[in-house]
């Protein structure tokens, strides 16, 4: 573009064609070194590196590596090309090779359903040492990953059990000393000991004073009953809620099976889908975490009676049974309230559900035209048909915990832990 206006002012002054030709050719040859010293893409090595099982709902990191094998700084640009149903923030990275360094990059993605994917190409341009060229290559780097429900938390759950801080996560251990049934140990005894505590064989073989300690029961089951019916397909947060439950019963059975207890699950529609029986361990663990992996939510509605009827035939001992469901109103929760009522005259029942924001928004919002105005009675309607479940539920013998979807997991690890920290299982 220089030599445009030269050779125009050639028509007068002739001597500055050759300027400009001359000009063109420079700029020819400088383009011509840039690109051969620019190199070919077989002077990188780009590596794509992530869990081979991505968590559902959460951030996972993709981590890109671009190592150099020439002999100059070199800027470059890299993007990865994520399955197109991934949220991410951006998938292009601007970086600075040193030679025969590893660069990193890190980028994060945000898949909303669980199941099969796949990472496609990776595209990388790099510019040459006088920055007068960029080129660019594809690596054919397409690879399989599969999304599972939220591993991200229980990973979480493990470092700050191993760093002895469940408190800031709201959580507490359950064994608890002083509380249960079962024989910990004989101390002696501190004066806001309770009598009954004091063991006489004991005191007398020492003459002073010895309590027993004891420690919240292990080898206890318990149950989550998963509703995978129509309601349970609404979103919240483009993440369905089955999908919250299933990260929470998954988190569930990770913390109750690490504590010594007997996990099992059912699912539940209009008909039972499954039924593992309760059973200890880590490999219960990932027996539900494979049946969860694939169970999808049906157009139907649940039947809780079936499905109470079918689970007082397998569970005969007593056990906590946590229900994940939706109150959707009307039939529902009337068929909710009179079969679940049932499982307390054995067993301990927490029903829990996910309050949805839309609703509570659309209850507080202030009515602008007929529509808003129509949107808000109906929301205040369906908070209070659910307040008037809950509290019919708990009259009757069964607990509730009704949270957002986003403290969900936490929170009904919690509720466990605290009634097996109480005795109550």
């Amino acid at each position: 573009m220089l030599a445009a206006p030269i050779m125009a002012l050639g028509t007068w002054v002739p001597f500055l064609q050759g300027v400009s030709v001359a000009l063109m050719v420079v700029t020819i040859v400088l383009l011509y070194l840039d690109f051969r010293q620019a190199g070919g893409l077989n002077r990188f090595e780009v590596r794509r590196i992530h869990d081979s099982k991505l968590s559902l709902g959460a951030d996972n990191p993709i981590k890109l590596t671009v190592r150099g094998l020439g002999a100059q700084p070199t800027i470059f640009w890299v993007r990865d090309e994520p399955p197109v149903r991934f949220q991410t923030a951006t998938t292009v990275i601007e970086g600075l090779l040193q030679p025969h360094k590893t660069w990193e990059g890190l980028y994060h993605v945000r898949p909303l359903r669980r199941g099969d994917y796949a990472f496609a190409n990776i595209n990388l341009r790099w510019q040459g040492p006088m920055g007068l060229v960029v080129r660019q290559g594809v690596i054919h780097a397409a690879s399989p990953v599969k999304v599972y429900p939220n591993l991200l938390d229980i990973r979480r759950y493990d470092l700050v059990l191993r760093q002895n801080r469940l408190q800031e996560l709201g959580l507490r251990n359950s064994r608890m000393y002083g509380e249960g049934n079962e024989f910990e140990r004989l101390r002696e005894y501190l004066p806001d000991d309770e009598f009954r505590r004091i063991n006489w064989k004991a005191t007398a073989r020492r003459n002073r004073p010895v309590t027993i300690e004891y420690q919240t029961e292990r080898s206890q089951s318990i149950t989550c009953m998963v509703d995978i019916g129509r309601m349970m397909q609404s979103p919240v947060r483009d993440i369905a809620k089955l999908d919250y439950v299933i990260n929470a019963v998954l988190l569930l059975g990770y913390v109750a099976t690490g504590v010594g207890d007997k996990v099992g699950l059912m699912t539940f529609a209009d008909e039972v889908d499954t039924y593992l029986t309760p059973r200890m361990g880590r490999l219960q663990f990932y027996r539900m975490l494979e049946f969860l992996y694939r169970v999808e939510a049906q157009p139907v509605e649940p039947d809780y009676r079936r499905a109470v009827a079918y689970l007082a035939g397998k569970q005969r001992k007593r056990a906590l049974i946590v229900i994940f469901t939706d109150i959707s109103g009307g039939l529902s929760i009337e068929n909710l309230v009179s079969h679940i009522s049932v499982l307390a005259k054995n067993s301990l029942p927490l029903v829990v559900t996910i309050s949805d924001p839309d609703i509570h928004t659309a209850a507080h919002q202030r009515p602008e035209d007929s529509l808003s105005a129509y949107q808000r009675a109906a929301a205040i309607q369906l908070i209070e048909e659910r307040h008037l479940a809950l509290d019919s539920l708990h009259r009757r013998g069964v607990l509730t915990l009704d949270v957002p979807a986003h403290q969900l997991s936490w929170s009904v690890v919690s509720r466990y832990l605290d009634l097996k920290g109480r005795g109550r299982l």
